[in-house]
């Protein structure tokens, strides 16, 4: 039995190119949304009262954001320019990456900004193990899941 769908490899490249706009827009609207969000902490009055360590990690915070928002809107500036250059596979794969580690620094900044929201909120010591096991049930979600379902129902784990 033949499995799969009967494309080109260019028509498999735009399918794959769609698909990966939808994810990018779910993506980028969280990322710009916190994103906004954490640029306007610094101007409310409590800031200049954080201590050093809290002004550290939003240093942090903000700068893992900027850094989500470039790999996650990396690849529409990609298919700008490499449009009509009959290379939409490549395209698709490197724009894939980037959404990954896009993805990937977009945990990075949810876990630094409930690190600190968190800490600023309650100065309680059990935070680091709350946003820690937040981080965790986000890595199952988007990693652990997915690539345990891939690998279970796909015989080559592709």
């Amino acid at each position: 039995m033949i499995r799969g769908r009967h494309e080109t490899p260019e028509e498999r490249a735009d399918r794959r190119w769609s698909e990966l706009m939808q994810e990018i827009r779910v993506a980028q609207t969280g990322v710009q949304i916190l994103f906004g969000f954490l640029l306007t902490v610094v101007f409310t009055p409590r800031f200049p009262e954080l201590p050093h360590g809290d002004r550290t990690i939003y240093v942090i915070t903000v700068s893992v954001g900027a850094a989500a928002i470039g790999a996650l809107i990396g690849p529409v500036s990609f298919h700008r320019i490499v449009a009509g250059r009959r290379i939409k596979p490549r395209a698709v794969t490197w724009a894939s990456r980037l959404v990954s580690v896009g993805l990937l620094l977009l945990l990075a900044t949810l876990t630094t900004a409930l690190l600190l929201v968190l800490r600023v909120a309650t100065r309680a010591t059990y935070v680091p193990w709350l946003v820690a096991a937040l981080s965790l049930w986000c890595l199952v979600c988007w990693y652990l899941l997915p690539l345990w379902v891939r690998r279970r129902h796909t015989s080559d784990g592709r």
